[in-house]
């Protein structure tokens, strides 16, 4: 009795440091569908003599896909499962297994045991998604009897599927966002701005390995609504009336400007004015001959005109 009490004991410590070496180091990896894709150990030089095994599991059922070990010196590689025929290679040194082609049915988890004088078990648990699809934005503007931006609602969508998401940006800020569980209906996802500016909105679908964006075209959206508010109809007349009034001030001094000019130019045809100055001339002698008769005569006496030009 006494010897059965000392051996469970070492036989529950034994068992604990095995448990403890052989603790699973859950690691969760996703990918991208039809990539290649490395499942790293991040272990170095493993001993060549080591014993390595990969397992699948899937639905509950491990499925050995790697058998690797040293028999005789010589190392024998056997990838024993159809499932992954042709698609499997491994890192003798590290352990790392690379699986090409990898498929969205290629996801669970890679469970890697390395066998030496311990038994260590890793654990990795890979998703695998498709390309998320390109979203597709749909306008639901309806001919209503309220304003063009209360009825402006454009609506996004995607084709759905794990883990997918849909969601509205303004410029880079997202406003919205919506994802389902039931990955076998599209997602719809409405843009709620009842007024809507100038800036950029785009609609993004997203998986964790991929996305997909479309860009909303607001042009012609955006100038009617602009040209609706009376606010932008004042600000729009009033610049127009702005610019008319300054191109008729600039008309008018630019016709001042001119006649001034040509006011101050003389022309080089131009003849002189001329004044008329009239001097009287008399006869000295003749009044002299009259003097000494006696006689008192009042003779005409000739006026002379003479012309001075006149310079401006």
């Amino acid at each position: 009795m006494f010897s059965e009490y000392r051996i469970h004991p070492a036989l529950l410590h034994l068992l604990y440091c095995l448990l403890c070496s052989a603790g699973e180091e859950v690691v969760r990896l996703q990918e991208l569908e039809g990539n290649t894709v490395t499942i790293h150990t991040g272990l170095t030089g493993v001993q060549s003599d080591a014993h390595i095994l990969w397992f699948y599991r899937s639905e509950n059922l491990d499925t050995k896909i790697v058998n690797s070990l040293v028999f005789k010196g010589e190392t024998n590689t056997d990838y024993p499962s159809e499932r992954f025929r042709d698609r499997l290679q491994l890192n003798r040194n590290s352990g790392s297994l690379t699986i090409t082609n990898i498929s969205r049915e290629d996801s669970g988890v890679y469970k890697l045991q390395i066998i030496t004088e311990h038994q260590s078990v890793w654990s990795f648990s890979v998703n695998v998604y498709a390309p998320v699809s390109k979203p597709v934005i749909r306008n639901q503007t309806e001919k209503r009897s309220v304003s063009l931006r209360e009825s402006w609602s454009p609506l996004c969508s995607v084709e759905n599927g794990k883990d997918v998401s849909l969601s509205w940006y303004e410029e880079k800020e997202r406003i919205s966002s919506i994802s389902s569980s039931d990955s076998s209906e599209r997602l719809y996802l409405p843009l709620n701005i009842t007024n809507p500016d100038c800036s950029t909105y785009t609609c993004v679908a997203a998986n964790p390995v991929s996305s997909q964006t479309t860009q909303l075209d607001i042009t012609n959206i955006c100038y009617k609504a602009g040209t609706k508010g009376p606010r932008d109809l004042s600000k729009s007349l009033a610049a127009v009336l702005t610019s008319a009034g300054l191109i008729v001030a600039l008309s008018v001094l630019f016709v001042w400007f001119w006649k001034k000019k040509t006011k101050q130019q003389v022309p080089e045809d131009a003849e002189p004015s001329y004044a008329e100055v009239k001097t009287k001339s008399h006869n000295s002698k003749e009044a002299l001959e009259g003097n000494r008769a006696g006689v008192t005569e009042v003779q005409d006496q000739s006026d002379s005109v003479v012309y001075s030009a006149i310079r401006n």
